[in-house]
């Protein structure tokens, strides 16, 4: 399975925070944003990264993270010319999708919880249909909902809706088969004319081949778009790592437990952090 990090769009609803800067690369307490989505993909054991993103900020991410080598991974990069819908994702990656299943996530969503790898994992083992997430919500009016039988099947999906048919909002996490490739060229533009996700996971749906995988208590979804969205996910970063002496989204430390890099290739990633707590972590773990 191979993996898409969609880092495009203006971030109109952080400015002037991102008037000159990509929100991906805005910091999320002690990382760029982009790590955290980046984190996911590689904790679900997917190896070839796509990012797409502007024409003004793909330099910029291709700087960050270069071509993933230090990290045992392979990433690519593509230009979304405009934002003009998650599903687009599909149409610019369909060269590097090729033959194979795919996962999307959005560079701005954070997910963290127990036995989150092994889930991840799980779905990235995807053979047929499509996978998404519901996470319950206290307002549900404000995302995209899905509503499910009692065997995880998704039975409706709805954008937004004023009356909604469940709590579980659909973070924004993806997995595919390669049939999206396909129903991604199908789809048209909605009413505010963007490719919607939503009608992707319709067409699944329509197939009765869209399972839903739900995050239950002790998961976090985090959103990052705007300013208090973003404040809160660091504030949650923060007081995990501090009180509990780990990192989340740690790249490399996720890599040294795929048995990606090498113990040699860890320490020598310490020494480049050396002055930062960030550079100590790494090399506390290469040495335990």
């Amino acid at each position: 399975m191979k993996g898409i990090i969609l880092a495009g769009g203006s971030g109109t609803r952080l400015y002037p925070i991102t008037i000159a800067i990509s929100k991906q690369l805005l910091p999320v307490y002690d990382k760029p944003m982009i790590y955290y989505p980046l984190s996911t993909l590689m904790m679900a054991g997917i190896k070839d990264i796509l990012i797409i993103s502007t024409p003004l900020h793909l330099n910029m991410f291709k700087i960050l993270l270069g071509t993933g080598e230090n990290l045992g991974i392979n990433i690519s990069y593509a230009i979304q010319e405009k934002p003009v819908g998650l599903a687009d994702a599909f149409r610019v990656g369909k060269d590097f999708i090729g033959n194979d299943n795919v996962a999307l996530i959005l560079g701005d969503n954070m997910i963290y919880g127990p036995m989150l790898e092994s889930m991840l994992k799980q779905a990235s083992q995807l053979k047929n249909g499509g996978i998404i997430f519901g996470y319950e919500v206290a307002d549900p009016t404000s995302y995209g909902v899905v509503e499910i039988d009692e065997n995880g099947q998704a039975i409706s999906i709805e954008e937004k809706p004023t009356e909604p048919k469940s709590n579980l909002a659909v973070p924004g996490l993806y997995f595919y088969d390669n049939n999206v490739v396909k129903y991604a060229a199908e789809i048209q533009p909605s009413a505010r004319g963007e490719l919607e996700i939503t009608d992707v996971n319709k067409k699944y749906m329509e197939n009765n081949d869209l399972k839903v995988i739900t995050l239950g208590r002790g998961y976090a979804w985090f959103d990052t778009g705007t300013p208090d969205r973003l404040n809160e996910a660091g504030d949650f970063v923060r007081a995990i790592e501090l009180r509990q002496g780990i990192q989340i989204a740690c790249l490399e430390e996720i890599a040294y437990n795929n048995k990606w890099i090498s113990k040699e290739q860890l320490l020598e990633q310490a020494k480049y952090y050396k002055k930062t707590d960030y550079g100590k972590y790494i090399e506390k773990i290469a040495n335990n």
